[in-house]
């Protein structure tokens, strides 16, 4: 779509409820395709895009990030007002220090890490702040009380208007909040984790980090002190409705054979697909869920699904499974 035909839609829920993940976005998806996604999340109410500095750094020519958040800006710059209408962040922390280090070496949390990635993110973008920084993945070589500090520097300038944590466990982000009220800054007040309606066996992790996974606890947490939950590959990358993507083997266990047929009984009910009814399922629990696709048609399909409200009925059913 060009520019002289994007009309931008007023945010409002449930539209708002989704996040755009652009973690492909200048490697596996290309520009225009980048630029046509953005378009179409933003004209159907669509508020929040994600990005990383360290996406895509598995996929790109030079083995390092900052590719998503170069095409991010360069739409931004292109869409006079777009700035106004969405709501962007970005995560640090998890950078490679040089192509192919990474995950022994990563440019990690320490106050000047923090700052240079950041600034890097900040320029890339093309913007003077964004809505939400993310601690990308924990980093225990370095105190967590200093990566508060260095991101209290952030939020005071208004460089940085929120902070979250993706990937932490609920005690180092409790201890990360405690800190930051007792220097006055801002607290976090975001988790962002994998979550999807199946379940992964007990003693398996989806995920290449430790704490990757939204727990009971982290839930319990979240809850408990008003945290925002955004939710990472939701749809398990399609395996829900396509045929050609098994189930990963983490979530293969009777638990979830039950939960399958809760989810098939009521996405009936919805006349929507398994997928749909899950993205529907995590916006009744306050969940922000996640899409990472690659096609306008897969977006459009994600939209219409936020927008389905399930009764209290369905909601517990889905959630009765053990």
């Amino acid at each position: 779509m060009s520019e002289s035909t994007l009309s931008y839609a007023s945010s409002t829920a449930p539209a708002s409820a989704l996040v755009l993940g652009a973690m492909m976005f200048g490697t596996r998806v290309d520009e225009s395709t980048s630029f046509a996604l953005l378009d179409r999340f933003v004209e159907r109410g669509g508020v929040w895009i994600d990005t990383a500095d360290c996406y895509s750094f598995w996929a790109s020519a030079d083995g390092l990030g900052g590719a998503s958040e170069r095409v991010i800006g360069r739409w931004l710059a292109e869409r006079p007002g777009a700035r106004e209408r969405v709501r962007i962040s970005t995560k640090l922390g998890a950078e490679p220090r040089w192509a192919g280090s990474w995950p022994a070496s990563r440019s990690g949390l320490s106050a000047r890490a923090v700052r240079d990635a950041f600034a890097g993110s900040l320029d890339r973008l093309g913007v003077e702040a964004v809505d939400l920084l993310w601690l990308h993945q924990e980093d225990r070589s370095v105190p967590i009380e200093e990566t508060v500090e260095a991101l209290s520097e952030l939020t005071a300038s208004g460089a940085a208007r929120r902070v979250g944590a993706s990937n932490h466990p609920a005690w180092r982000v409790e201890r990360a909040r405690a800190h930051a009220r007792a220097v006055g800054a801002v607290p976090i007040d975001a988790l962002q984790l994998n979550a999807t309606y199946l379940r992964p066996r007990p003693g398996t992790n989806p995920t290449s980090h430790p704490f990757g996974v939204l727990s009971d606890e982290q839930r319990d947490f979240a809850d408990a002190h008003g945290l925002e939950l955004w939710a990472y590959t939701p749809l398990l990358s399609g395996a829900y409705d396509n045929a050609e993507k098994p189930v990963p083997e983490e979530y293969d266990h009777p638990g979830n054979a039950r939960r399958l047929e809760a989810l098939d009984e009521v996405a009936r009910e919805l006349g929507a697909t398994r997928g749909q009814t899950v993205l529907a399922w995590h916006v009744a629990h306050g969940v922000r869920p996640m899409l990472g696709g690659s096609r306008i048609e897969q977006l459009d399909i994600a939209m219409d699904a936020v927008g389905r409200v399930l009764t209290a009925d369905q909601v517990a059913r889905l959630d009765a499974p053990a």
